[in-house]
């Protein structure tokens, strides 16, 4: 691609970060505003899963462990031990990637269904010690984490934490894509499209899935440890089947392998789940007709349709 056209990419981000800066500010009421935030942490959980299924081939039933693990150290931490919020949560954030290089050590030994049915297994291992573990709140989890000032404002205020979430997810997201668009990027998407010719090539394939593994579970654990900071309290249902089952659902509602798509994936899920829970308690069996018609008819998801009419990149 050359010069001018990366420039207009570029303006074209920029602009559209100042205007997620601006018109949320301006427009939104409180519960918009967190609505918002919550859209932006968990475009970022999604988008990191996006790295290991939709660039990487390798789906993870799982990955809300590492969101979870990065909320709980986040919490634990901070009301146990003391410290810092901030400290607490670089601390969650690196218990989520330690997690993810020792559970991921063994998963990556699997592929297809095996590897899926393994990362799940771990993930209910990871929930079961905290439903079990009464020291750390058990079933009902624990809060007690007093929001922290960023800078000289204080996270408690909506606006604040939704430019501080605007801010994270900017990173990430540029994070995110300069990963996919190196030579790792290039070669994870070379083993998903034929794994046996890149070993032949002389590609370490499986050193490659394990670091794919590693970099997904820290960005899951920077949206857990924002999480935190949001909630003021993290439990069990963080780390269960049905948040990793939400986290996929969302990178194939968006658009699996374009990074964008997912994190469009996340708005237009619990946009559609606060809309359709607020009329029916029966909104996860709506949610399904959605899925299995999106799944169906717009195999690309959200992002690839628009790609499609409108044109443009990934």
């Amino acid at each position: 691609m050359g010069g001018p056209a990366r420039e207009g990419d570029r303006l074209k981000w920029f602009a559209a970060l100042v205007l997620a800066a601006i018109l949320p500010s301006i427009f939104a009421s409180g519960y918009a505003l967190g609505l918002i935030t919550e859209t932006l942490i968990f475009a970022i959980a999604a988008m990191s899963l996006d790295l290991l299924m939709g660039y990487g081939g390798l789906v993870s039933f799982g990955h809300a462990a590492y969101f979870g693990l990065g909320a709980y150290g986040t919490v634990l931490i901070a009301v146990k031990l003391g410290f810092s919020a901030w400290i607490s949560a670089f601390c969650g954030v690196v218990i989520s990637t330690a997690a993810a290089g020792v559970i991921g050590y063994f998963c990556v030994h699997m592929t297809g269904v095996a590897f899926l049915m393994l990362t799940l297994a771990f993930a209910q291992l990871v929930f079961s010690v905290a439903v079990k573990w009464r020291a750390i709140g058990g079933s009902d989890g624990i809060g007690g984490l007093v929001k922290p000032d960023f800078i000289k404002w204080s996270l408690g205020d909506p606006l604040t934490m939704y430019l501080l979430t605007l801010a994270v997810f900017a990173a990430a997201f540029v994070a995110m894509r300069r990963v996919v668009a190196s030579q790792f990027g290039h070669a994870l998407v070379g083993m998903r499209e034929n794994e046996t010719r890149m070993r032949a090539m002389g590609y370490p394939t499986r050193n490659i899935r394990w670091f794919a593994f590693v970099v997904a579970g820290f960005f899951a654990g920077v949206a857990g440890a924002l999480y935190a900071f949001f909630n003021g309290f993290i439990s069990p249902d963080a780390l269960s089947w049905g948040m990793s089952g939400m986290l996929l659902l969302m990178v194939v509602f968006g658009g699996a392998g374009s990074l964008i798509g997912p994190a469009i994936g996340a708005g237009a899920f619990l946009l559609m789940k606060n809309f359709v829970s607020s009329h029916t308690q029966h909104w996860l069996l709506v949610v399904g007709v959605i899925f299995v018609a999106c799944v169906m008819f717009f195999r690309q998801g959200i992002w690839g349709m628009l790609r499609n009419r409108f044109g443009g990149g990934s």
